[in-house]
Parts: C-alpha cells; structure tokens; sequence
C-alpha cells in the first residue's frame, strides 16, 4: 500500500507488477451491499393491512377402514370378528378392495400358527388388490 518499504523490489526490474492483493475495490463493492440491504429491509417487511374472515373449524380426521383377521392355531379365521372359511376370503378380500378407499388388513395371528397359513392369507389378499397388509402382535410377551 501507499508508503510500503521499497527495499522488497530492489532486485525487480521497474515497471514489474506486484505480487500484491488490491481489496480497495472488494470492499467497495460489498459497502454498496450492505447499503443496498439497509435501505430494502425495511420496505421487504411492509404489508399490506387486509381484514380476513375469521371461521372457526376443527381438523377433520379421517382414519382409514381396516379389517380385523384372525387366525387360530387350529385353523380357524376371522374376518372382523365373524367365522370365515379360506374358500371364502377371495371374495370378501375383492369386495373390500373394490371400495373407494382400499382398507388396511391387519392380521392377527396366534403365537403357534404355521407361517404357511399367514402366507396364503397374504397371497389372497395381495392378489384381490389389498396392498396395504399389517400384522398385529402383543408387545407384552
């Protein structure tokens, strides 16, 4: 900068360009900014004054429909609490498909049911369009 020691450039020919940084120009530029920044700020939080309607309602929850299956050990089912056969399920598990709004089936099987009859359980559904297959399990034991 202006008064530096001229002893450095003593073995460089004159008229050499220093190796120096100029940031004059770069602290220029950003006081600009910083200008530019105070005095938009303020017009940024203006807003305008509208008087809305005020209603008053409450959050609309809608849960989706899902069926109860059970299995026993002893191979028997139930589809929301009343007696099914597996001759029976592909047609129950199509007519819940087909409404508006796909429910979720939530098996619930004993502890000591073979998988093989959860997997046809799954495949039936899975195949009638029920893509939505959760299993319900005690978390005490």
């Amino acid at each position: 900068m202006a008064g530096g020691d001229f002893r450095r450039y003593r073995g460089q020919a004159h008229g050499t360009p220093k190796a120096e940084m100029n940031v004059v120009p770069l602290v220029d530029v950003m006081l600009v900014l910083l200008v530019i920044f105070i005095v938009t700020a303020p017009l940024l939080t203006h807003a305008v004054k509208i008087d809305l309607p005020k209603a008053s309602s409450a959050v609309n929850l809608t849960k989706p429909e899902h069926i109860e299956f059970g299995l026993r050990e002893n191979g028997e089912m139930f589809w929301n609490g009343e007696p099914v056969t597996l001759a029976e399920l592909p047609a129950r598990c199509a007519a819940a498909a087909g409404q508006d709004v796909a429910p979720e089936l939530h098996i619930r099987a004993d502890r000591l049911v073979p998988y093989e009859q959860v997997a046809q359980v799954m495949a039936i559904a899975a195949r009638s369009g029920l893509s939505k297959i959760g299993f319900v399990s005690d978390p005490s034991h």
